[in-house]
């Protein structure tokens, strides 16, 4: 089976009594939900609804959790998380020089009651696994990231800035990253109006190009306004979150996108749900 190591990645583990209780009550992923051998997506959100910290979350053991995130947001996250423990009986601490690898495909051999991997559950018509701890070196990143892409699985740093985006835009309400009937949470109140109202306009797509596609942070224009910005990029494809109204409006004037001085398609992800707006007259600045 195809592999990366991530060395960019970091491991936060939650222990205790009160674990479960406290990160469900902060976080937007629902731990009711959360299987043994599963690694779920998730966030922890500003009040005003954006993603201030992403990360998957799976089980350790029968009190334990495992929060893996960008290892250079794992200190803040650490902190953010000791602010909201207040009295609760958990433990937080950050492993250090864990190696965290991920292998995909459809190879058999890659044993499924291996209990040391975790499906990768934003994956969902493709055997994903991530690996934490053991002897991994090499691997394929640039595969890795090809994979994310074709899949329209974003991640903070290179697909869109912390602090900036709501869970909807990076599509975490699509890839089991939101519990839409849990309880309150951080941030929970702006979320499920989001959802409830379908008002999200912002969304993860996968854009395509006739040559190599520029930088991520590219800002997209249509006639020179913005419609979105480019994400993670593997030579002529990347990821791009970009106002799905505006887009619309462009394809049905026949407009082209550009990312620079690149012209771009632009699609939704495949076994994505959401789809374009059908009307997009009057399409508003905001």
């Amino acid at each position: 089976m195809p592999f990366a190591l991530l060395k960019d990645r970091a491991l936060i583990s939650v222990s205790g009594p009160d674990a479960e209780h406290f990160l469900q009550n902060i976080l937007t992923t629902d731990l009711d939900a959360l299987a043994t051998g599963e690694a779920k997506p998730g966030a922890l959100l500003a009040p005003q609804g954006k993603i201030l910290f992403d990360f998957l979350i799976s089980r350790a053991g029968d009190d334990g959790f495992r929060l893996e995130c960008r290892a250079d947001i794992a200190d803040d996250f650490l902190r953010r998380l000791m602010l909201y423990r207040l009295r609760a009986k958990a433990e937080i601490a950050k492993q250090d020089q864990v190696l965290v690898s991920v292998v995909w495909g459809d190879d058999s051999t890659a044993s499924d009651s291996d209990s040391t991997r975790l499906a990768d559950t934003r994956f969902r018509d493709l055997a994903v696994q991530r690996s934490y701890g053991g002897a991994a070196d090499g691997g394929d990143v640039a595969a890795w990231q090809a994979l994310r892409i074709a899949n329209g699985i974003a991640e903070s740093g290179t697909d869109y800035p912390l602090g900036d985006a709501f869970p909807h835009d990076v599509l975490l309400d699509e890839t089991g990253g939101v519990g839409f009937r849990k309880g309150c949470y951080v941030g929970q109140e702006v979320v499920s109006r989001m959802q409830h109202r379908g008002t999200a306009r912002r969304r993860v797509l996968i854009a395509s190009a006739q040559a190599p596609l520029p930088g991520p942070g590219t800002e997209l224009t249509v006639a020179g306004r913005p419609v979105g910005t480019l994400g993670s990029t593997a030579g002529a494809t990347g990821l791009a979150i970009a106002r799905i109204d505006r887009v619309k409006a462009a394809l049905d004037a026949g407009q082209p996108i550009m990312a620079g001085d690149v012209a771009v398609s632009l699609a939704i992800p495949p076994l994505a749900k959401f789809g374009f707006p059908q009307e997009t007259a009057g399409v508003e600045e905001a």
